[in-house]
């Protein structure tokens, strides 16, 4: 009968291999999720956005240079890291910044007397400061 020391010893081994098989299949679940969302960015219905996020999620969560990569960009860019930072959080606050990106995306695009989302807010806004007064 073989000692338990050494089946303990082996038990490690199978735990720690599992864990690595895992952490690679994780991290290519999450590297297709990336590839699979990034023609649907560009397409309307933005369905790319959240599966970019969520294969962004997956690899951040097991790859140590990935987190440093995107730690990096993160200084680098901080503006353009941001939303994403806050979709990743615990309660994503989805409908604020996909309207940020879309009020950003109005001013680099169209010229300042056609943003329509800019007009909207400020009428919404005064609309809603009438009703609670």
């Amino acid at each position: 009968m073989p000692s338990l020391r050494v089946q303990r010893a082996s038990d490690e081994f199978a735990r720690d291999l599992a864990g690595r098989v895992g952490r690679w299949l994780l991290l290519g679940l999450g590297i297709a999720l990336m590839l699979l969302a990034l023609p649907l960015v560009a397409l309307p219905g933005h369905l790319g956005l959240p599966l970019l996020v969520i294969g962004l999620m997956i690899v951040l969560r097991n790859s140590f240079k990935a987190k440093r990569q995107f730690l990096k960009a993160q200084r680098a860019h901080p503006k353009m890291v941001f939303p994403i930072r806050r979709l990743m959080r615990r309660d994503p606050e989805i409908i604020p910044v996909m309207w940020q990106q879309y009020l950003r995306l109005e001013r680099l695009v169209l010229p300042k007397r056609a943003r329509f989302g800019v007009r909207c807010r400020r009428y919404l806004g005064r609309r809603m400061r009438t009703r609670a007064a």
